[in-house]
């Protein structure tokens, strides 16, 4: 089994919900390091991976999906400088605690676990997912697990329909209908999540939908009537949409089955980056008990 880590939210998980009054000895914030260190202890405890990728992002504006649309994320605020430092520490233990850890300017972290996924699948079977992103939900195929780790909550599949509206291989196509608010993606006004999910019952992927239009009258949805001319209308931002929601799985990311392994921790490191944040050495014993 592999375990790709959807790294950056568990760093902002952190950041948000404990107190930024920890600091260093120079009054930095040390806070999401701490929590996403201890984070990183607790998924160790309850797993004992072998076989773990941990994927970041790096930029909001310096990936691909930037390139094809430079609107996209922009409706969010540049992060904060102490955050940015607290990332490049979250980095640091991760690789030293021995988890193979993997960022990339020109992609996202999704397309990092898409990558990883695709070739583990290559020769292996089974990936686990642990995020709470749902648009990594795209990437399950059967075999694999999505665990939204901090409310253990698994998502198998062939329960992808069940939970979301549609299936796994649809989610892409149906944040291309509705749109991504949270990424700044338009998609196709008057399009909701009821909606686009009959569009795919009925029709099953974008392209079918669009070589569907003189039919959507027909489909037992709110509005149908106007449902082709809205599509027609806005056919361009819907495939500009299904290119920045779908996850890429080909991003030039090396990584062999033993590059995916999990590594003894170098507490010799360790003890030197938590002496300059002042962390007590408890934490340093939790990580040595865990090799």
């Amino acid at each position: 089994m592999l375990y790709l880590i959807d790294a950056s939210i568990y760093v902002f998980r952190a950041y948000y919900s404990l107190p930024d009054s920890m600091t260093d000895s120079e009054g930095h914030p040390v806070h999401a390091i701490y929590g996403f260190t201890n984070f990183l202890c607790d998924f160790v405890r309850r797993t004992n991976a072998e076989y773990v990728g941990t994927a970041f992002d790096i930029s909001l504006t310096s990936s691909f999906r930037n390139d094809l649309y430079p609107a996209y994320k922009a409706n969010r605020d540049p992060a904060p400088d102490e955050l940015k430092r607290q990332f490049s520490y979250c980095r640091l233990i991760a690789k030293e605690m021995g988890f193979p850890c993997f960022a990339d300017s020109t992609c996202e972290a999704d397309d990092i676990v898409g990558t990883l996924a695709t070739k583990w699948r290559q020769r292996n079977s089974g990936v686990t997912l642990v995020t709470r992103d749902k648009d990594l939900l795209q990437l399950l195929t059967p075999g694999d697990t999505y665990w939204d780790y901090a409310n253990d909550r698994r998502v198998e599949h062939h329960q992808v329909k069940e939970e979301f509206g549609v299936r796994a291989e649809q989610v892409a196509d149906y944040l291309a209908l509705t749109g991504d608010a949270v990424d700044n993606i338009k998609g196709v006004p008057g399009v909701g999540p009821k909606t686009a999910s009959k569009l795919l019952e009925a029709y099953d992927t974008l392209d079918d939908v669009y070589a569907n239009l003189d039919d959507l009258h027909l489909i037992n949805v709110r509005g149908a009537k106007t449902l082709s001319e809205k599509l027609s209308e806005h056919k361009d931002a819907a495939y500009l949409a299904q290119q920045l929601t779908q996850i890429k799985c080909d991003m030039p990311i090396s990584a062999a089955k033993s590059g995916l392994k999990r590594k003894v921790p170098d507490m010799v490191a360790i003890r030197k980056i938590f002496d300059e944040l002042g962390f007590a050495d408890s934490l340093a014993r939790k990580i040595a008990s865990l090799a």
